[in-house]
């Protein structure tokens, strides 16, 4: 069985429109979609001691994500207002709360030298330790958002294996482009999740390119993520790139159809 860490940001989404409130957050969505494939996971991160980190905790452990690593300080956990329109989320006011404050201890270093992968993100507050991460032999994947290239994506990157970020905006040649960008910094795979356009991936020789998997679009909440825990779960089993777009493509898809991330 593989065995994925998810590290970094969490936060409660909480619907204006509706008064729902759903655990979310870039690992912590991955990490729930890695059980959901058939894989182990933990989550290593920081919640409040307030009603929503015990929450996020709970519903991790329900799922069977090891959460034995998650710090708990006082104060807020985060959290993020979200509306949906048409099915899509909309994100809206922001408070990060305790994540702020979250590093890796030595000890959760250690912890990680057990996993087959180290996922983290742009707001993860890990970017520091990939290097670390790296030389004790383990395989990162990076998620840049929307902003690969900020100062935390630009010190993240050479210590990845599998970089993704998102862009449904940029033309084909203007998209080609960043990715090699990306690819100089350090990473085998770089891949951009496209919304309704599909995907593109770039593995320093060539380009791929896949499509969505028609469904209908309850909420959109989760989509992204659901593609990098499909991907990275092919890409540890030794699948070729067109491969490891195609599971994270179906994954995403199971996503959608229903409100909230997971």
């Amino acid at each position: 069985m593989l065995k994925i860490a998810c590290v970094g940001d969490n936060c409660v989404d909480y619907y204006d429109d509706t008064l729902e409130s759903f655990p979310g957050g870039n690992p912590v969505n991955v990490a729930v979609y890695v059980r959901r494939l058939g894989g182990a996971s933990a989550y290593l991160g920081a919640v409040g001691t307030d009603k929503y980190g015990e929450m996020i905790c709970s519903s991790l452990a329900d799922r069977g994500v090891d959460v034995s690593r998650v710090q708990v300080l006082p104060g807020d956990t985060a959290l993020s207002h979200v509306r949906r329109v048409d099915g899509e989320r909309v994100f809206g006011d922001y408070s990060e709360g305790v994540m702020a404050d979250f590093r890796l201890s030595e000890g959760d270093i250690d912890f990680l030298a057990g996993f087959d992968m180290v996922v983290t993100g742009l707001w993860g507050h890990a970017e520091g330790f990939l290097a670390e991460i790296r030389r004790r032999g383990i395989p990162v994947a990076f998620d840049g958002a929307e902003r690969p290239l900020d100062p935390a994506g630009r010190i993240a990157l050479p210590h990845t294996d599998v970089a993704f970020f998102s862009d449904d905006r940029a033309e084909e040649q203007a998209l080609e482009a960043k990715l090699r960008e990306i690819a100089a910094l350090g990473p085998k795979i770089v891949v951009a999740t496209r919304g309704g356009q599909g995907s593109m991936a770039f593995d320093g020789r060539r380009f791929y390119r896949r499509g969505i998997v028609s469904c209908p679009v309850v909420d959109t909440m989760g989509a992204g993520d659901s593609f990098i825990a499909g991907f990275i779960m092919s890409y540890l089993a030794g699948k070729p790139v067109p491969d490891c777009m195609e599971a994270g493509a179906k994954n995403a898809a199971v996503t959608i159809g229903y409100p909230g991330a997971w």
